[in-house]
């Protein structure tokens, strides 16, 4: 037991590590989401194909392959060589961002189109519609898909510990090498990881309260 409790700030450290991953990787995929969700809306044959090509890419193939292509394969290709956080970071923020675009797109097409012509009717500019019309009520229907995926994401970072970072896991399973307490560890990180997941539906479920709160079927109040 005193050898499991010594190993503490090992766990500790790669909580942190998790967290920064989590945190990290959630901004730049909440950036994507919304660049590629509104980009799938554009007008503009580019920017709408471009960003149904950086969906797919990162729908259709493995997170892990992609870790491993912008630690190991892009610095070959590129002489441009990325840290391992660094790496971690952007393929997750990459990875669920492409999902998230989705949710976004998805959720701006379901407000009622009526919504969409009396913006135009106020003679809003395209900028103006978004922000005052649209997306704070599209904001409603992406927040539980949107918790769901900062979930997979919190768990995801998990694989960051194929490219020799020290997370959550890869500190437990050093702590289990070197004390052989192999269930004590495992549940260990089976409630940090599920207490992690509680917070980000806690704060969702507490946003879309307070969203809701402010909408009314046919808008905003």
């Amino acid at each position: 037991m005193s050898d499991f409790a010594s190993q503490s700030p090992h766990l500790l450290h790669g909580l942190a590590i998790t967290l920064i991953l989590l945190i990290g990787g959630a901004i730049l995929a909440l950036v994507c989401a919304f660049a590629a969700g509104l980009g799938r809306l554009s007008r503009d044959p580019i920017v709408r194909w471009t960003s149904r090509i950086y969906i797919e890419i990162f729908r259709g193939t493995s997170a892990l392959i992609q870790l491993y292509w912008f630690y190991f394969a892009l610095p070959l290709l590129t002489g441009m060589e990325l840290s391992a956080m660094t790496a971690g970071i952007l393929v997750l923020g990459l990875n669920v961002g492409a999902y998230g675009a989705e949710v976004v797109r998805g959720a701006v097409q379901a407000v009622p189109s009526g919504q969409h012509l009396a913006a135009i009717a106020l003679n809003l500019t395209h900028f103006q519609r978004l922000r005052y019309i649209i997306l704070p009520q599209a904001a409603l229907a992406m927040l539980p898909p949107m918790g769901n995926l900062l979930i997979e994401l919190l768990k995801s970072t998990a694989l960051v510990s194929m490219i020799s970072v020290t997370d959550l896991t890869r500190a437990g399973l050093d702590i289990r090498d070197n004390t052989l307490a192999t269930t004590k560890v495992f549940l260990l990180l089976l409630g940090l990881y599920f207490l992690m997941s509680l917070c980000i539906t806690l704060g969702i479920r507490t946003l879309e309260h307070r969203l809701s709160k402010h909408v009314d079927h046919g808008g905003i109040r």
